[in-house]
């Protein structure tokens, strides 16, 4: 009978370990939606994601050099709504790398997301990210 309750204890944890770890996997996917065959992972300094998919060469050889370097810089550009988990995207056509950015165009992901009628006044916001995916087709 014990080795019955440990096994079923078990399975019980092992199930849990599974949901949980296949709920942060879809939490992910939606975090880094794209539409397009070429796009970067952005991660904020509170480890947050999203993806970013310039359509500007520059800016996507800019993205490229930041992932390979490991270095953190501002990404940021004009916002415009989206369906992923945060409600909004860089526009894909506004996309720009940056060292320096002005103070008060400065957020998190995080930020953005929770006060994104804000951010879209203001149109412009930046992120002080690292690169950690690239994908290219």
């Amino acid at each position: 009978m014990k080795y019955i309750v440990f096994a079923v204890v078990g399975v019980i944890i092992v199930i849990g370990v599974i949901v949980y770890s296949y709920g942060n996997y879809l939490d992910w996917l939606n975090a880094v939606k794209h539409e397009t065959d070429r796009w970067a992972v952005i991660e904020d300094v509170n480890r947050d994601v999203m993806a970013v998919e310039p359509t500007s060469d520059n800016v996507w050889s800019e993205l490229v050099l930041l992932h390979q370097s490991d270095n953190r810089m501002f990404v940021g550009g004009a916002l415009g709504r989206y369906s992923n988990k945060w409600g909004f995207r860089f526009k894909p056509d506004n996309i720009i790398v940056a060292e320096v950015t002005v103070e008060g165009l400065q957020a998190t992901i995080k930020h953005i997301s929770t006060e994104l009628d804000y951010w879209l006044d203001l149109g412009l916001a930046y992120v002080s990210c690292r690169v950690i995916q690239v994908h290219e087709l």
